[in-house]
């Protein structure tokens, strides 16, 4: 990134870039006064494999453990409410698990797991065991305001754009005049919108991952990512993008003839300078 600030803002191609790296150094320079537009959010990368991104595995014993921190709330009131209260919080976690397990098992993709009950080892295709997996994103989906959740938020969004500025925003002091000025100076576009389709893009060498991630490590796209999750928008920015660099193939090739033609007209310019300078000696500059 440029050391001093600019007036204009700087236009980052988001394509081939990890993406906390590329939100950490967006996040710096827009505290730092600088106005930053990131197009080509949906091919913004994250390291390790899909199923990295979108699943982590819970432990088996989480079950266990909350099954245990009932009966231990229940002793603790025996002498109150009686042990029945321990055992209704053990049956209440043990549902929670068997609900989970159903419902995100339904989900995963190139695995067939049997539907696992609460404590249960769920067995994949190749016949090797895997813990309860609940996937990490639609895990993030679920966290909700008890109170008002459609006004009080968490809000999750599904858009890749939205996805950056709240990675973004996450490493800025928001709530605060300085963290909010910083963020009002920051644009993110999934796609190349006009104007920015006819202006200079550049890249951050320090948040690329072809130089900063191992040759043969696995990566996704927040594209599939966010497509996963509820995205609908990938078939249209597709389009858009593909009519976009059409009509950028046609004026590469026009600019392309008019340089080509301005080097042909210099070559002749220097056969012709002999006799314009005779010219010139008489007047006719």
């Amino acid at each position: 990134m440029q050391a001093t600030q600019s007036a204009a803002p700087i236009v980052i191609d988001g394509k081939g870039h990890l993406l906390g790296r590329l939100a950490s150094i967006v996040a710096k320079q827009l505290l730092n006064g600088q106005k930053v537009v990131v197009v080509r959010t949906e091919l913004i990368n994250v390291s390790g494999s899909f199923f990295r991104a979108k699943v982590s595995c819970a432990p088996l014993h989480t079950a266990a453990r909350e099954a245990g921190r009932g009966r231990r709330n229940g002793d603790s009131r025996e002498d109150e409410r009686g042990s029945a209260h321990g055992s209704q919080l053990a049956y209440g976690a043990s549902r929670r698990m068997q609900r989970n397990s159903e419902g995100f098992g339904s989900v995963l993709e190139g695995s067939r797991h049997s539907t696992a009950q609460s404590g249960r080892v769920g067995m994949t295709a190749s016949g090797s065991t895997r813990s309860t997996t609940q996937l990490r994103y639609h895990e993030f989906l679920n966290k909700r305001h008890l109170v008002n959740p459609k006004k009080s938020g968490p809000f999750h969004h599904r858009a890749p754009s939205r996805i950056l500025y709240r990675t973004i925003r996450g490493m800025v002091p928001h709530k605060t005049a300085r963290g909010t000025a910083a963020m009002e100076r920051l644009k993110v576009f999934e796609g190349v919108p006009p104007p920015y389709d006819r202006k200079k893009k550049v890249v951050v060498p320090q948040a690329l991952r072809v130089l900063r991630l191992k040759p043969g490590r696995k990566y996704c796209t927040i594209k599939r990512l966010s497509h996963e999750v509820g995205w609908s928008y990938r078939d249209v920015v597709d389009r858009l993008e593909e009519k976009r660099k059409v009509k950028a193939a046609a004026f590469y090739e026009r600019k392309s003839a008019a340089q080509k033609a301005q080097v042909a007209a210099l070559k002749s310019a220097t056969k012709a300078a002999p006799i314009s300078e005779k010219l010139a000696a008489f007047g006719y500059a």
